[in-house]
């Protein structure tokens, strides 16, 4: 039996206890199915059971990360006979500890997380990865205990530079809720014959494109990639990207794009090259599942971007 799995990210006091009462509180998700929700951090707030519709809850502290294993958590679970678990997760843990720790039937059904628009700014400074960690990984993200006259795009800002396709809710402290209205542009002509990406923009392009590659079907773009090669790929398979930084020196990572050639193509590995590419939108193990495939119209060799990093943020 499959074991669904909902997530709630944030900070200490930033409205995770909160948002879950309100939610089994609610007939339209809660309406009496065995539940299990397991605490990771203690807050001031406090669940209510007794305010849960339909009742069959069942609340378990995790106070150590240590206790965050697959067998502990399906004991937790079969003690109760929980069909379902909600995790209020603590921000100061790495998402990788429990999805790690998962047993082999819990799936992941849903991930949110909860921002307090007062202290964003101090756990965005302070606890870049942190954020990063919770941020690039949710589906829904709320803002809340807004004021009115909020900054919102800075909040978007903040959040697409990490993650582009969660949905953004801004809740305010007379209680009413706001969806994000702010639309993204991209900082290339998508409906150009040929899409030139500039350096400084690889990025942004990579997010987008393994986020939604289904809008970059058919599409011709060109861009300077390092080229990396591997015996594990097919004959004139390669990948072209760069060098990113998500939040200080020692989170650099290498991202990019399978490239195919129908022709024998001699590159160096580890060289800068100006690909110009069609796109198409295949299943192949590089993406573990559906990605954008470029097939190489031009591959040249050029100099090295004035800046080789990438910066997401």
């Amino acid at each position: 039996m499959t074991i669904p799995v909902y997530l709630f990210l944030g900070f200490l006091e930033g409205g995770k206890t909160r948002f879950i009462q309100e939610t089994m509180s609610d007939k339209r998700f809660h309406d009496g199915d065995k539940t299990l929700i397991l605490v990771c951090e203690e807050g001031i707030e406090e669940f209510d059971p007794s305010e849960f519709c339909g009742g069959n809850v069942t609340v378990e502290a995790i106070e150590n990360e240590s206790e965050l294993n697959a067998k502990h958590l399906e004991e937790l679970r079969k003690k109760c006979r929980a069909e379902r678990v909600l995790v209020e997760y603590n921000g100061m843990w790495l998402l990788q500890s429990l999805i790690s720790s998962l047993p082999k039937n819990w799936q992941i059904y849903q991930t949110m997380m909860m921002l307090d628009a007062t202290t964003f700014d101090v756990y965005n400074a302070n606890m870049r990865q942190l954020m990063i960690d919770k941020l690039s990984a949710s589906e829904m993200i709320a803002i809340n205990r807004c004021d009115s006259g909020i900054d919102k795009k800075k909040f978007h800002d903040a959040v697409r530079a990490l993650n582009r396709r969660a949905s953004i809710v801004f809740e305010y402290k007379d209680g009413s809720v706001e969806p994000d209205d702010i639309k993204d542009e991209l900082p290339f002509d998508l409906n150009a014959s040929l899409i030139e990406i500039k350096d400084e923009d690889f990025g942004i392009l990579y997010l987008d494109a393994m986020d939604e590659p289904e809008k970059y079907d058919g599409k011709t773009i060109t861009y300077t990639g390092l080229v990396a090669k591997s015996p594990k790929l097919p004959k004139n398979n390669f990948i072209a990207g760069r060098f990113c930084m998500t939040c200080c020196a020692n989170d650099i990572n290498y991202i990019g794009f399978l490239c195919s050639s129908e022709n024998d193509v001699k590159l160096k590995n580890k060289g800068w090259y100006k690909v110009t590419a069609k796109v198409s939108v295949e299943k192949n193990p590089v993406y573990q599942g559906v990605g954008p495939v470029l097939n190489i119209l031009s591959v040249i060799p050029t100099q090295k971007p004035k800046d080789e990093i990438v910066y997401f943020v």
